[in-house]
């Protein structure tokens, strides 16, 4: 095996953690939200659009996606967590944002 198919077989069992007692697509999005938050180290700092961002936290949408809250200063914004660019070096626990975002898919 590759180390891209290593890579894919581990996300997929993190997937399978996080969901193995989910009915439906909201409780498994909760289930990969309760993994994020249990293991990403936050707050941490990426960059978004040219501009340094705390991420503070975590949040679920009304329509079950996940979002980070980032500030700036006194300003604040949720970020779809598909589309938060990472940072260098990856913040302990950023695997389970891939694994969210392969669970997109």
């Amino acid at each position: 095996m590759n180390r891209s198919t290593i890579e894919i077989v581990q996300l997929d069992a993190m997937i399978e953690e996080a969901t193995v007692d989910c009915y439906n697509e909201a409780e498994q999005v909760t289930g990969l939200l309760t993994m994020i938050e249990e293991h990403l180290t936050m707050p941490f700092e990426t960059r978004i659009l040219g501009a340094e961002v705390e991420v503070q936290r975590m949040d679920l949408t009304d329509d079950d996606q996940i979002v980070a809250i980032c500030s700036r200063g006194e300003h604040s914004q949720t970020i779809a967590l598909a589309d938060l660019p990472l940072p260098t070096p990856l913040p302990d626990g950023a695997e389970w944002i891939e694994a969210y975002r392969r669970w997109l898919r």
